[in-house]
C-alpha cells in the first residue's frame, strides 16, 4: 500500500492479485500422484514390492511383484495398505513399464532386489496408509488357514484385517500399562488342578487344557483370572466366545479383575469405526488382552501367551465368508505356530474337545463330582409313556409334573421354558396317526403362523379342505408348537405371572430375580438374577430327531447351557426335560457327565470313520460341475468319495442358509473322506483342481468346503 501512495500512477499488481496468479502458476505441476508412474525413478534399495493383491480367486492364490517409485520408497513398508494396477496384458507396456489393468487393493507383504518375474513390472499406483497392519505372524497364520481350508490367502486376509477407517488411523492409541500382579484362583480352586493351570500361566508356561465348566454364572470370571494370569507374565491373551453378550459378559469380568484400559472389545456391535480403533491399539501393542467373538481369532495380540475359546460346539463360531474356517482350528494353529497356552472351555463339551483330551495334546480341567453334584440343579426326566398316561399332558402338552415344577418355582424367582422353535406351530401332523401334514401339490410341510390359516411353508397355498392321506382324519396336532404359542398357554395358566420371550427376533440379555415364566428358543436364554428356580426342556425329541450326525451332542449342548443358568440343587433348582430317559444324551444330562457322552460318540466314529477322527470336505454344485471336478482332482490314494446325493431345491423367494444351492436349481454334494495325516494332501488337491477349473473355463460354480460342521 505504501508504493501506490508513492507513484499513483504506475499500474503495479496488488499484493492478493499476484498471490492468486502464483497459485495458478502452481497449480499446473499436478499435485495427485500419477497411477502409472510413468518415467519415474524407482526405488534406490529394494526397488521390487511383493504384494498379496485382494482377488480370492484360487488361481490367482499367489504374491505378485511391482516396482517401487521413489517417491513411494518410504511410506512403501512392508505390512501397509497399497493400490496396484491389475490384470494388464504383456502387451500394454510403455518404456520398459507395464501400464493399463484396473486398480484394486492389496498389501505389501516384502521388499527385494529384484523380482523373479523376468517381464517388465507395473509400479505401485499408491500407497493407502502408511499404517504396517499386516505382520508376519498375522501373514503366517492366514497362509496355514488359507492351506487347511483349501482357500486362498486373499479371502482369509480379508477376514483378518477390517476395514481401514481414516480417522482411526489417525488418533494415536493409548500408551501400555505395566503388567498387573496375578490375580488369585477365585472359584478355581473348585477344579482338581485349576490353581496349578494359573499357577503356570502366571509363571510364563504353556499349559493346554480342555476345561469343563461348572454350571452357573462364574465361568466369565474364571477366564478374566486366566487372562489376568498371562498378562502377569508380561504376555498377551485372546478370548473368542460366540456372540456379543457372552463377550459383554467376559468384557465387565476383564474390569473388574484387571482394570480399566488393559483389555479391548472386538465385537460387530462396537461399528467400524470403534472396532478398528481397538484392533489397531491390539496392533500397536497398547493393549495386550482382547475378547471378541469370531472375527477376533484373527487378532494381532504381540507376546501372544494364551489362546481362549468358550463353547466350541456354537455355531457361530463357523466362519460363513470363504473358506469358512472355525474358531476352534484357527487357534489351535495359533497355539501350535506360538507355542502359547490353550484353553477350550464349555458347560458341556463337544467330541473335538474330547478327541484333544484322548490324543493326549491337552488335559482335561474337570471338578470332582461332589463339585458337580453341589453346582448342578436336579434334572428329572418325562417320557412318552408318561406322556400318554397323563391327562394334564393330553390336553395341553405338559405333563403334570412340569405343571408343579413350574408352580413351586415361582414361588422363589423367575422359570426358564425351553421350545425347540421360535414362532407359533411351526410344523403339523395328523392327531391319530402323527403322519406329517404336506401340501397336495408341492409335498411342502403344512404350517399355521400367528393363528392364520392352515397353508403349505414352500408354495404358500391354502389347505382349508385337508385330511390325513393315511387314516382320513381331519384334526392336526402340533410336532413341534414354536415359542410365542408356549408363551400363550403358560400366560393363559399363570395369569398373575408375567411371561416374557426371548428369541431371535428379540434377545433378552438378563432377567430380574423375580418370579416370571421366561420362554426361550435354544442359545437366546437370558441370565437371571440370583439364576432361575427352575426349567423346562420342551420337545426334546424334536432337537434329538434331527437327521444330523450331531443330533445328540447338539441336544445334550443345548440343555446343558440352559439347566446350567437354574440354581444348584441344594438351592431348590430342578429342571424337567421332555424327551425319552432312555436316550443316551438325556442319561448324560441326568447324570451331568457331558465328558462321557462326548467319549462315546468320539469311540462310535472312530468305529465308522466319521469326523473328527477323519479329514472331510465337502463337494457342492451342479451335477456334471461336482463328477468333473472329483474326475479331475488328483486324490489321496486312501480317500472315499460318498456320493454324491442331491440337495434340496430351495424355492424361489423362500429362507435360504449360507452355502444352499441357488433357487429352483438342483445341486448334488459329495464327501471325501481321509483317514488322519492325510487332510493337508486332500484339501491341496481339491484346491488345485478347482484353481484349474476356474483357469480354463472361468467362473466355477463348485463350492468347496473342509470340514463341514453338518454333514446329515
Amino acid at each position: 500500500m505504501s508504493s501506490e501512495k508513492e507513484n499513483p500512477g504506475e499500474t503495479a499488481e496488488p499484493e492478493q492479485l499476484a498471490l492468486i496468479r502464483e497459485t495458478v502458476r502452481q497449480a499446473k505441476v499436478p499435485r495427485a500422484k500419477p497411477r502409472t508412474w510413468r518415467g519415474a525413478a524407482l526405488a534406490k534399495e529394494l526397488p521390487v514390492a511383493r504384494v498379496v493383491v485382494n482377488k480370492g480367486s484360487l488361481h490367482l492364490d499367489q504374491f505378485f511383484d511391482y516396482a517401487v517409485p521413489e517417491e513411494l520408497d518410504e511410506a512403501a513398508q512392508p505390512g501397509v495398505r497399497v493400490r496396484v494396477r491389475f490384470g494388464a496384458g504383456a502387451h500394454q507396456v510403455k518404456n520398459g513399464r507395464r501400464e493399463g489393468g484396473r486398480l484394486i487393493d492389496g498389501f505389501l507383504v516384502e521388499r527385494r532386489a529384484g523380482s523373479d518375474y523376468s517381464g517388465p513390472l507395473a509400479a505401485l499406483a499408491d500407497v493407502v496408509s502408511p499404517e504396517p497392519v499386516l505382520g508376519p505372524e498375522l501373514l503366517g497364520l492366514a497362509r496355514a488357514v488359507a492351506d487347511r481350508y483349501a482357500g486362498s490367502l486373499a479371502d482369509v486376509l480379508q477376514l483378518a484385517v477390517p476395514p481401514r477407517s481414516a480417522r482411526a488411523e489417525g488418533r494415536p492409541s493409548p500408551e501400555p500399562l505395566p503388567p498387573p500382579a496375578a490375580p488369585e484362583p477365585g472359584s478355581w480352586t473348585r477344579y482338581e488342578r485349576g490353581p496349578a493351570f494359573l499357577d503356570s500361566l502366571a509363571r510364563g508356561g504353556a499349559p493346554r487344557a480342555v476345561w469343563n465348566a461348572l454350571p452357573g454364572p462364574h465361568w466369565a470370571e474364571e477366564i478374566a483370572r486366566a487372562v489376568g494370569a498371562t498378562l502377569a507374565s508380561g504376555r498377551g491373551a485372546l478370548v473368542v466366545v460366540p456372540d456379543g453378550r457372552a463377550a459383554g459378559r467376559v468384557d465387565a469380568a476383564l474390569t473388574t479383575v484387571l482394570g480399566e484400559g488393559r483389555h479391548a472389545l472386538l465385537t460387530a456391535e462396537a461399528g467400524p469405526e470403534k472396532r478398528y480403533a481397538q484392533w489397531l491399539a491390539v496392533r500397536r501393542g497398547a493393549v495386550r488382552a482382547v475378547v471378541g467373538t469370531r472375527a477376533a481369532m484373527f487378532a494381532p495380540v504381540r507376546d501372544l501367551g494364551l489362546v481362549v475359546i468358550w463353547d466350541d460346539g456354537d455355531g457361530s463360531h463357523s466362519e460363513q465368508h470363504a473358506p469358512q474356517p472355525h474358531a476352534r482350528e484357527v487357534l489351535l494353529l495359533r497355539a501350535a505356530h506360538d507355542r502359547c497356552a490353550f484353553l477350550l472351555g464349555s458347560t458341556g463339551c463337544t467330541v473335538e474337545a474330547a478327541q484333544l483330551v484322548e490324543s493326549g495334546w491337552a488335559k482335561a480341567l474337570l471338578a470332582g463330582r461332589e463339585q458337580v453334584r453341589r453346582a448342578a440343579p436336579l434334572i428329572r426326566t418325562v417320557g412318552d409313556g408318561e406322556l400318554a398316561r397323563d391327562e394334564a399332558a393330553r390336553a395341553a402338552r405338559l405333563p403334570s409334573l412340569a405343571w408343579q415344577t413350574v408352580r413351586e418355582g415361582l414361588k422363589t424367582g423367575p422359570v426358564l421354558v425351553q421350545v425347540p422353535r421360535r414362532g407359533y406351530v411351526p410344523r403339523l401332523a395328523c392327531e391319530r396317526c402323527r403322519t406329517p401334514a404336506r401340501c397336495r401339490h408341492c409335498a411342502g410341510p403344512l404350517e399355521a403362523p400367528e393363528q392364520q390359516e392352515l397353508h403349505c411353508g414352500w408354495c404358500g397355498r391354502g389347505a382349508s379342505d385337508w385330511h390325513c392321506v393315511e387314516c382320513g382324519s381331519t384334526r392336526l396336532r402340533a410336532q413341534v408348537v414354536g415359542a410365542r404359542r408356549t408363551a400363550e398357554e403358560l400366560g393363559r395358566a399363570f395369569p398373575a405371572v408375567p411371561v416374557r420371550t426371548s428369541g431371535r427376533d428379540h434377545i433378552l440379555d438378563t432377567v430380574p430375580g423375580r418370579p416370571a415364566l421366561v420362554v426361550s428358543t435354544p442359545g437366546a436364554e437370558p441370565v437371571a438374577e440370583g439364576g432361575y428356580a427352575a426349567a423346562l426342556l420342551l420337545d426334546g425329541w424334536a432337537m434329538l430327531g434331527r437327521p444330523d450326525l450331531r443330533a445328540g451332542e447338539e441336544a445334550l449342548r443345548r440343555w446343558i447351557d440352559a439347566a446350567s443358568l437354574v440354581r444348584g440343587q441344594p438351592d431348590g433348582g430342578t429342571v424337567v426335560v421332555i424327551a425319552e430317559p432312555t436316550l443316551r444324551p438325556v442319561q448324560a444330562l441326568v447324570r451331568w457327565d457331558p465328558v462321557g457322552h462326548a467319549q462315546r460318540e468320539l469311540a462310535e466314529r472312530a468305529e465308522l470313520g466319521f469326523p473328527p477322527v477323519s479329514r472331510m470336505a465337502a463337494v457342492t454344485g451342479p451335477p456334471e460341475a461336482v463328477e468333473g471336478l472329483l474326475a479331475a482332482a488328483g486324490l489321496p490314494a486312501d480317500a472315499e468319495v460318498l456320493g454324491p446325493v442331491p440337495l434340496p431345491v430351495v424355492r424361489p423367494g423362500g429362507p435360504r442358509r449360507p452355502g444352499d444351492p441357488p433357487p429352483g436349481e438342483q445341486w448334488e454334494r459329495a464327501l471325501v473322506r481321509v483317514p488322519p495325516g492325510s487332510g493337508a494332501a486332500l484339501a491341496t488337491a481339491l484346491k488345485q483342481a478347482r484353481a484349474a477349473r476356474m483357469t480354463r473355463g472361468g467362473g466355477d460354480p463348485v463350492r468347496i468346503r473342509v470340514d463341514p460342521p453338518d454333514i446329515g
